[in-house]
């Protein structure tokens, strides 16, 4: 019976099945509903701002908005001129990633990254329009609304540990809101020295990446974290107030300084919380926007979350009008990195020449004012500002630490190059975890110099010279100087590195001598004094 069963109920299933769908078709096609109304037309005149975009994604700044200008003549000029615009791009792309590839390289032991091919593809982006500004300085401010799905072929190939890897980047789309400044505007040809572009909001970035034959954005999961990754790295880079700065002339020819910036950091009340036993050591770093020179930076409170420093800081001012005074609340840890509490930035144009100026700043994670991160309590910072321009004539004064007169190079060198000059002065509040015997480690295109090194000594003074020839200014380059304490003959331990900075060659360039006491990257206190020269025939 149970085979028969079987049978029966298979031919029923069967059965019932096809006279479901024939009744189902016979209802749906003589059985119509009789509720049935007309659809509402509405004019698009009465729909609101949000439902036109929802309706029409892809309609263009311009219409949306009446503070950017139709530009289909800049579209059609791009695109005629794209063959020649990629090269240019990727050229100045290799430029500027080269000294960051050769820094990171020596960082995590990699043989070599190397681009095997840089194209940005036969499609050009193009500009959905354009918001300009019009200021009274030597400044021309655009900000154009770019869209651009490309089919860039982007391939780097890093070889480590005997081992190489291909990593290939696909179907580039890019949408973003950049704020492009031509500055200073300059009587010689193309009347611009450099051009500053920053990020107004974050990005929207959008790629294929293909690794050893594999596209890894295929992988659940890793699409989005990998997108969110790209928008925070580029936002926290190049988000207003920070900039990218392509220089397109001799930084002679640029901007000169203007005056001085002088900061007390007076106190900070409230702090976030950082540390596992409910305490923060904070410290606080300041520089200028648009400024290519190391911040400076107070020294470490421990255990403390509210901090006095009363501590005095002066900074070089090129474009008050421009350039801002960022400051940064650091948590400082003995291992790992840094736990940032907070930050805020002053804008200079809100500052009255000659008159001193006390703030309390609210900090916040970001300056992305639509960021929710930032209503949360991070704590305040009280700084005294002053703005003191030059007066007429003081427009050359030296704005080194002395004065002093550069001396001209020796003669064998290079037309067109000059010497660089390194001063190793002295150096304070180093310490080892295991022993203090420090030196100064020098690393300049690959070259390698180093002083002598001093036995338990927390404030070494060293006065060494040391010279470099250059065939050319070494503008985009970046010199490390690094202070190491040598182990003892005896023992176990190994050599330490009592911290970094990283200085860019191009104001000591500009301003042919540069004398500054810089404070050391993964320090807790130690700071470094160094003199820099540009000599030339």
């Amino acid at each position: 019976m149970g085979f028969f069963s079987t049978v029966l109920g298979f031919f029923g299933f069967g059965v019932g099945v096809t006279m479901g769908l024939v009744i189902g078709y016979y209802l749906f096609i003589y059985f119509q509903p009789t509720d049935v109304k007309d659809p509402v037309i509405r004019p698009l005149v009465e729909l609101d701002t949000k439902s036109l975009e929802s309706m029409l994604p892809e309609v263009p700044h311009w219409v949306k908005n009446p503070d950017f200008d139709r530009i289909d003549w800049l579209n059609k000029f791009v695109e005629n001129m794209w063959p020649y615009i990629d090269k240019a791009i990727c050229k100045t792309a290799k430029e500027i990633a080269k000294p960051i590839i050769a820094e990171n390289t020596a960082k995590y032991k990699i043989d070599s990254v190397e681009f095997e091919t840089l194209t940005l593809g036969s499609l050009p982006p193009t500009f959905q329009g354009m918001k300009v500004y019009t200021t009274d300085e030597q400044e021309l401010i655009m900000e154009p609304s770019i869209k651009w799905a490309g089919n860039p072929n982007i391939t780097v190939v890093v070889k480590a540990y005997g081992l190489k890897a291909t990593a290939q980047v696909i179907d580039l789309q890019v949408f973003a809101l950049p704020r492009i400044t031509l500055k200073p505007l300059v009587p010689s040809f193309p009347c611009f020295a450099k051009i500053v572009v920053s990020l107004m909001e974050k990005p929207h970035v959008d790629f294929g990446l293909k690794l050893l034959g594999a596209d890894l954005m295929a992988i659940p999961g890793l699409y989005v974290f990998v997108q969110e990754i790209i928008k925070t790295q580029v936002a926290n880079m190049y988000l207003w107030p920070k900039v990218l700065e392509v220089p397109i002339m001799d930084p002679a020819k640029a901007q000169k300084p203007v005056g001085i910036l002088h900061v007390n950091i007076v106190r900070a009340v409230k702090l976030t919380k950082k540390d596992f036993l409910g305490k923060s050591d904070p410290y606080v770093k300041l520089k200028l926007t648009e400024e290519k020179l190391p911040s400076k930076k107070t020294s470490v409170k421990r255990s403390n979350l509210n901090p006095e420093w009363n501590e005095e800081f002066k900074l070089v001012v090129k474009d008050p009008e421009s350039q801002a005074l960022e400051l940064t609340v650091y948590d400082w840890e003995q291992v790992g990195k840094h736990d940032k509490i907070g930050m805020n930035v002053i804008p200079l144009k809100d500052l009255i020449p000659d008159e001193t100026k006390s703030l309390t700043l609210d900090l916040v994670k970001t300056m992305d004012a639509n960021d929710p991160a930032n209503d949360k309590l991070r704590g305040q910072l009280t700084v005294d500002v002053a703005y003191k321009p030059f007066k007429e004539g003081d427009s050359d004064v030296d704005t080194s630490d002395e004065s002093g007169i550069i001396e001209k190079a020796p003669e064998g060198t290079p037309e067109g190059g000059g010497l660089l000059v390194i001063i190793v002065h002295e150096a304070q509040d180093v310490e080892g975890k295991h022993h203090t015997n420090p030196y100064v480690r020098i690393v300049f295109r690959g070259e390698e110099r180093k002083t002598k090194h001093i036995k338990k000594n927390r404030d070494p003074r060293w006065e060494q010279e040391f010279q470099f020839v250059c065939e050319e200014p070494p503008i985009n380059d970046k010199m490390q100087i690094e202070v190491i304490s040598r182990p003892p003959s005896i023992g176990i331990h190994s050599k330490e590195n009592l911290g970094y900075v990283v200085i860019s060659l191009a104001d000591v360039i500009n301003n042919k001598r540069i004398n500054e006491k810089y404070h050391l990257i993964d320090s807790k206190n130690g700071r470094i004094q160094l003199e820099l020269q540009w000599r030339t025939s």
